[in-house]
């Protein structure tokens, strides 16, 4: 389960660094940027970390739609986007994808075999 807590941290953190680089206008502006640079090593550390126990392909899902799902919803409420329905439909179904991997996923955190990442 420590796994799954750290990559579901680390794809909060990528949608931070995300909005960051978009706040920091091309990298132009000093906050925004150094928050993108600090999130965005967090975010692959902590990915890179959640991979030791979970398989590559199902960790890297799972990083990039959390990510995807919470950079849409900063920006519907931030007012920079407009959510519809199409749009709300299809981020509904990002989230049951990875519900569904997260299921399936081996290993103690899901249910087969743990994963052997070789190095």
């Amino acid at each position: 389960m420590r796994a799954w807590a750290i990559l579901l941290a680390s794809a909060c953190l990528e949608a931070v660094w995300a909005s960051a680089l978009a706040a920091s206008a091309g990298l132009t502006r000093l906050w925004p940027s150094l928050l993108f640079v600090v999130a965005t090593a967090a975010s692959t550390y902590g990915l890179a970390v959640a991979m030791r126990s979970i398989p590559t392909g199902t960790a890297y899902a799972v990083w990039t739609s959390v990510g995807t799902v919470l950079t849409v919803g900063y920006a519907v409420a931030a007012g920079r986007e407009q959510l519809s329905f199409t749009k709300a439909a299809l981020l509904l179904g990002i989230v049951g994808c990875v519900v569904g991997l997260k299921a399936l996923s081996p290993g103690p955190d899901g249910g087969g075999e743990q994963c052997r990442n070789e190095r």
